[in-house]
């Protein structure tokens, strides 16, 4: 056994003193003895013992007692079977804390596990809990040694029965017991359901703002008013029983309408009206309050916004006063006994037995000793029945009975009548009865059905009168509920009833066999069932029924459902239900959802709208969050619900207005992103005119904001904590230079300061308060931009162990009823331990076994459990794979890699609590020796940790690795794992956090380079690269660099790849064309007819090689891809998403494409050589249309135009001829940056259906996602339609030639990411080079060009 430890989160420092000094008072009933372990069964006399039988008058149960060798050395029974016990009477009630057996004495007789009931009065027994279940302790395994049990949960009782279960295989069962407690004295009152006893204030108002209410209580009643107070000002406090659960109701008032919002309830235990005590103690400090029962506590915050209690003349206790506000509903008084009531430290029990209390409300004298109720439960299992005998050969049946239970569906009474059967049963929570009856002349059958969700576990009582031609149920008393039948009938009884089970052959079987639950108050024919004598043998019969105990649990109290999971329950176990919570697992334990964007960009998804989680299995719940995930950071962007420009009047430095900024998570779940964070900027903007924002005479700012925390903050965007200046302060650039924010000058103008806030400890920002707006012509405007982090510390958060005994060490792992362990890691080791840690018996590992094998590793105290998981490759290969591994209640789970996965069920009876002591320990066994490394048993772990989470805490492994030795903080190695999402020739690049995907070399674009570049041709334009440039006399050393970078080694080609996009509506026209300084050349054009043709020509032949790839019209307004490799004659060409289709060049043809100079896109505009053919036929006016993601070999033509023009046009003025890096690539004309060419998908994105975080974009708060697709729609139809207007206008009208370019212009829009260009300059202030950061803005333009 172990003990309980203690709760640890008492909610505030001061409220936990105060409580803890009065808990000594609200518990007076116990002993005040340190120590409650003294021997109870020794001073006992013998006939204190008492047992079911005796083999003979030498195992007598007086010669029970641990260590004594009286008599046969101990009690045996007369037969070894599970319906024996022995019973001790301690004389008293007495605090229990600890039992311990041993065998009878130099005897092969030993009991081997046993249960433990208790009781006040011998009867009514309840059995001893402990984790949610009836506990069954384990005993002895020989005639000598001693085994002692703390008791988890101590108890209070007279009367203990132990219940052998289980005994040696070499003899009987045998028992010596020892009893460990204390004395227990406590007062009692008798409440007989009428009077009440008032507990009048010294004053007539209380004004309080603290207590302690402590009492014990049982009852058989499952509804009653235990105490209640209230107030004329509408407080109010109310502790009662309904349903059998113990409902706790608190209001303290509220300020908006009256004292509704201040209401405050909440619910414990289950089962309550079990006539057993139980403890409740109530503690209140201002709002925070501490509900225990039974020693399990809720910590809760009450509703409104007062820290009183205000209460008028009284409490009372035992139900509602009877002077005061009428009070409906109905409530009942309590009835049954309570003991030890203590109110703020005042004894009430004792004030009420000195008679200095009220009591004049009960009818008789106050009765201070507890009257016990005469019931007699019967427990059934599903293999039990109870045989009851009845009349025979009479004409009428007349039964009743009370029942509980869990299950919906049960056999609760059978009897075989002289001519046919009567069966009562449960069936889908309702009471059904069947009556089939015969005779010579003719068959009767009468159904009956009364009632709903009877297995709720409350008691429900049951009648049935059944006579000629007559039938009536009903089902808990009540008229509404009665069925009648006036059905033919003939009865005769059989005179033997079979409660809660039937396992006999019959002529018609009942439709259930049998029942779990308990019964009691046993009508047959009208008389109550002597249950003493069926005790004893001399009437009826039994089988596996335990008599005079109702051993019922409700497995959903406490709810090990979490995360709002719905608890279900049956008889043996219990489920959870998930749905909608965001969680998932057999107790709703695991998120469904990544922790970050971050994380999200890692399993391959793009930017939208996610829901994330970022303490995973721990207290926040998910949420909705915009994910954009650039080339270079993933940005997580939190919305809220303030207006842009929201305008401001009316406020002053006495009367500010407030504005809230409501995000759409919760401050706690905005907290946890701006915490794992590396960085997080806010935008702030206040417009103005006539409206100072900061600067005052006094120096308080007129304007503040506040941020995380409630925290006010006199800075603004673009300055710093302890800086009241603006950005253009900063920056000594306001329109007014005697002051540091531009509405500080206090103009007639409208002005703006704005800036971001980059202090991620402060924000995000919660309100703004604004104070002054009240002077005539005062006006001022507020914006707050979105919260935008990047970076998640948390995945990224990782450690290198380097030698075989380096490891990491922390707190003790706290996870006793429910524990999830994530991580990834990454080795060449073939074998290592994780982590590990260690309790008593205790202990929790996960390992890499070997190669393939990962195991996760435990035990609660009921034997080691070993899980493992087999990985069809070696997880040894230096790449990141994932663990999951969760224990819980009901299972533990371990994942490999979101793929191998097994699980094992928790064994239904036994321990669940995981009590460690140790430190946990990081890459490396906790209990490793030098015997063990010399044994070469478990070893520590070699490679890299990372992204530890333990019940959803993230463990600072580089933190603690930077003051490690043979440590290392990070881990490098990334791209093993990542470098697949980096497509189409990107390039993965480490980072000390993760990865890049470098797509310089590439025609793609974006954070997996998947974003194709295209842009727009007008008729004229074309792109011109060259492979040999010639580098001129004053070039820049920044041109030299960047052609040596453009420069391939190889000029001379025998193989090339070209690939790349397009759509257009007009023909003929050069796609592509590739010289050389020789009369070799390559040419892709689209004929006069809109067919695809390529053009070889490398020498040896009189004519160039020509294929004609499609004879379809590709000039059809539609993007087309082409595909295309040589190698030496082999020509391989696949367009769009048909079948590659091969060529070979004649043997007469040379193979090596000679000195390749340049490549044209669009047009040919070259000195050199040129096929007259491509300059007659296909070269004027030039490609009209789209080109996208062009690639030949490892030159991306058309990108490096377009980043040239951007370039450019941020360092002069448009020209005619852009040419940013000289001598390498150029165009003429006009390029615009489009994806109208893109390639449209042919693989179907993945279902919303299958997708578990897609979101439907109708919700999503996102901009436009520039990486998706754009599918046929209105841009291109818009050209097609632009296109053919024009034809005819130009038909009509006869323009000149002239306006063609102007006719043909297409509208499209212009998107660019590039970093905006800035030089780096010296502070020229303090301030400057306090606020000094290089973040470089990102520029998102939109430049349209129309039809005309």
């Amino acid at each position: 056994m172990r003990h309980r430890r203690p709760a640890k989160n008492l909610m505030l420092l001061c409220s936990t003193l105060w409580i803890f000094c009065h808990v000594s008072g609200a518990r007076g009933a116990l002993s005040t003895t340190l120590k409650c372990d003294e021997t109870l069964a020794f001073p006992l006399p013998h006939t204190a013992f008492t047992s079911s039988s005796v083999f003979s008058n030498g195992y007598a149960p007086g010669y029970a007692k641990l260590n004594r060798r009286g008599g046969a050395g101990g009690w045996s029974p007369l037969d070894s079977d599970h319906y024996q016990w022995l019973q001790v009477d301690l004389g008293s009630r007495k605090q229990v804390s600890a039992i311990a057996t041993q065998g009878r004495y130099s005897s092969s007789d030993w009991t081997t596990r046993y249960r433990l009931l208790y009781s006040d009065t011998g009867r009514n027994w309840k059995p001893y809990h402990q984790d949610g279940n009836i506990w069954a302790f384990s005993g002895n395994s020989n005639s000598e040694s001693v085994v002692r049990h703390e008791l988890q949960q101590g108890i209070v009782a007279r009367f203990l029965r132990l219940i052998p279960l289980a005994w040696s295989e070499e003899g009987r069962i045998g028992l010596r017991i020892e009893i460990y407690g204390c004395s227990y004295w406590a007062d009692v009152i008798n409440f007989d359901g009428q009077g009440v006893i008032s507990y009048r204030f010294k004053v007539k108002k209380m004004k309080i703002i603290k207590d302690v209410i402590a009492l014990r209580f049982k009852t058989s009643e499952s509804e009653g008013v235990i105490l209640h107070g209230e107030g004329q000002q509408g407080d109010y406090i109310t502790l009662e029983l309904r349903k059998a659960k113990l409902l706790l109701q608190i209001n303290l008032g509220s300020n908006q309408y009256g004292s509704i919002l201040g209401h405050t309830s909440v619910t414990t235990g289950s089962l309550l009206d079990d006539n057993h005590w139980h403890s409740v103690v109530i503690e209140r400090y201002r709002r925070n309050v501490n509900f225990t029962l039974d020693r399990h506590t809720q910590h809760f915050r009450t509703n409104g916004e007062f820290d009183y209690l205000d209460l008028d003349y009284e409490l009372t206790f035992g139900g509602m006063p009877y002077s005061g506000k009428p009070v409906g509903g109905g409530r009942k008084n309590f009835k049954g006994c309570m003991e030890s009531i203590n109110y703020n430290g005042d004894n009430i029990t004792d004030l009420a037995r000195r008679k200095k209390l009220d009591t004049s409300s009960f009818q008789r004298n106050l009765s201070f000793s507890c009257v016990e109720t005469h019931t007699f439960p019967v427990f059934f299992n599903s293999s039990s029945f109870l045989q009851l005998p009845g009349r025979a050969s009479h004409n009428m049946v007349s039964v009743g009975f009370q029942f509980r239970t869990w299950n919906p569906d049960g056999l609760l009474l059978f009897s075989n009548l002289d001519e046919g059967t009567l069966e009562i049963s449960l069936l889908d929570g309702k009471i059904v009865v069947y009556i089939n009856t015969s005779n010579a002349a003719r068959n009767y059958q009468v159904d009956l059905s009364s009632g709903s969700g009877l297995n709720d576990g409350q008691w429900h009582a049951v009648r049935l009168v059944a006579k000629e031609n007559f039938a009536m149920l009903t089902v808990d008393g009540e008229e509404t509920s009665a069925v009648r039948s006036t059905s033919p009938l003939s009865i005769n009884t059989g005179g033997t009833y079979h409660l809660g089970g039937y396992f006999l052959q019959t002529l018609f079987p009942p439709s259930q066999h049998s029942f779990q639950g308990c019964m009691q108050a046993i009508l047959v024919d009208d008389q109550p069932a002597d249950l003493h004598a069926v005790e004893k043998g001399t009437v009826g019969a039994f089988e596996n029924v335990s008599l005079d105990m109702c051993a019922i649990i409700d497995r959903c109290m406490p709810n090990h459902c979490e995360h709002g999971g719905r608890c279900k329950q049956t008889w043996e176990s219990f489920s959870c239900t998930c749905d909608g919570t965001g969680y998932s697992g057999a107790t709703c334990h695991t998120s469904v959802y990544e922790p970050s964007c971050e994380a999200y960009k890692h399993i391959g998804k793009s930017s939208d709208s996610y829901w994330i989680d970022p303490d995973g299995s721990g207290p926040l719940g998910p949420f909705k969050v915009n994910c954009n995930m650039t080339e270079d950071n993933v940005w997580t962007t939190v919305v809220h619900n303030l207006a842009p420009k929201t305008a401001i009047t009316g406020s002053s430095r006495e009367r500010r207005t407030v504005l809230q900024v409501n995000y759409s998570a919760s401050m706690e779940q905005v907290t946890a992103i701006t915490t794992s964070a590396e960085y997080c900027e806010q935008q702030i903007a206040y417009s103005c005119r006539m409206s100072r924002l900061l600067n005052t005479p006094d120096g308080t700012p007129f304007t503040w904001w506040v941020g995380r925390g409630s925290e006010k903050h006199l800075y603004w965007g673009g300055s710093g904590p302890g800086i009241k200046k603006c950005a253009c302060g900063i920056d000594r650039n306001c329109t007014d230079p005697k002051y540091d924010c531009n509405c500080d000058a206090d103009s007639r103008q409208w002005r703006e300061d704005s800036g971001l806030l980059v202090y991620k400890e402060h924000l995000p920002v919660s309100q703004v308060a604004v104070g002054d707006t009240n002077r005539p012509g005062s006006e001022a405007k507020l914006t707050v931009g979105p919260l935008r982090c990047h970076g998640d510390n948390n995945y990224w958060n990782a450690a290198s162990f380097t030698t075989p005994s380096s490891y990491l060490h922390f707190a003790t792992f706290q996870g006793e009823t429910s524990a999830d362990i994530s991580f990834y890691f990454k080795t060449s080791a073939p074998y290592g331990v994780f982590l590990e840690n260690l309790g008593n018996t205790d202990f929790i590992r996960l390992e890499l076994k070997s190669p393939e094998t990962v195991s996760f590793s435990f035990d609660v105290g009921n034997g080691p459990v070993d899980l493992t998981v087999h990985s069809a490759a070696p997880l040894n290969d230096d790449q990141w794979h994932q663990v999951m591994a969760e224990r819980n209640v009901k299972e533990a789970v371990l994942l490999l890699d979101q793929t191998y996965r097994t699980s094992r069920p928790a064994p239904a009876q036994g321990h669940t609590r995981l009590e460690l002591f140790s430190q946990l320990y990081v890459a490396k066994p906790a209990s490793l020796t030098c015997q063990d490394s010399a044994a070469g048993g478990q070893r520590g772990f070699l490679g890299c940790i990372r992204a530890l989470r333990m019940n959803g805490i993230t463990l600072d492994l580089e933190e603690r690795a930077k003051v490690t030795p043979g440590v290392e903080p990070g881990c490098q190695g990334h791209c093993t794992s990542f470098g697949m999402y980096c497509r189409n020739g990107g390039k993965c690049m480490e980072r000390y956090n993760g990865y890049l995907c470098d797509c310089t070399a590439t025609a793609y674009d974006g954070p997996f380079c998947t974003r194709d570049i295209g842009g727009f041709f007008e008729a004229g334009t074309l792109v011109k690269y060259n492979f040999l440039p010639e580098v001129v006399a004053g070039a820049s050393k920044d041109s030299k660099a960047l052609t040596k970078q453009l420069t391939p080694h190889e000029v001379d080609l025998t193989k090339e790849e070209l690939a790349f996009s397009f759509s257009t509506s007009s023909a003929p026209a050069v796609l592509v064309y590739i010289s050389s300084k020789t009369q070799d050349y390559m040419a892709v054009v689209l004929k006069q007819n809109g067919s695809l043709q390529v053009r070889y020509s490398l020498g040896g032949l009189k004519e160039p090689f020509s294929i004609e790839v499609d004879q379809r019209n590709l000039a059809n307004g539609q993007p087309h891809s082409l595909n295309m490799s040589r190698h030496n004659r082999s020509i391989s060409i696949q367009l769009d998403h048909y079948p590659p289709v091969s060529y070979t060049l004649p043997d007469a043809s040379d193979t090596q494409f000679n000195l390749v100079k340049t490549l044209f896109l669009g047009k040919v505009f070259e000195t050199g050589f040129v096929d007259p053919v491509i300059i007659e036929r296909y070269n004027t006016p030039g490609f009209i249309g789209c080109l996208s993601r062009v690639q030949f070999n490892r030159a991306a033509p058309l990108k490096s135009a377009l980043r040239a023009a951007t370039q450019a046009a941020a360092t002069a003025g448009q020209q005619d001829t852009q040419s940013a890096a000289p001598f390498s690539v150029s165009y003429q004309g006009k390029l615009v940056e489009s994806n109208c060419g893109a390639s449209p998908l042919t693989i179907p994105p993945m279902s919303a259906a299958t997708d578990p975080w897609h979101l439907d974009n109708t919700d999503a708060l996102f901009p436009f996602n520039e990486e998706r697709v754009i599918p046929d729609g209105v841009n291109r139809d818009s050209a097609i339609i632009g296109g053919i207007i024009a034809v005819v206008i130009f038909t009509i009208l006869c323009t000149l030639v002239f306006l063609i370019r102007y006719m043909f212009r297409h509208k499209g829009t212009y998107h660019t990411n590039e970093a905006k260009g800035s030089g780096e300059s010296a502070a020229e202030s303090a301030d400057t080079a306090i606020i000094g950061t290089d973040n470089p803005e990102t520029i998102d333009e939109s430049k349209k060009e129309w039809f005309i």
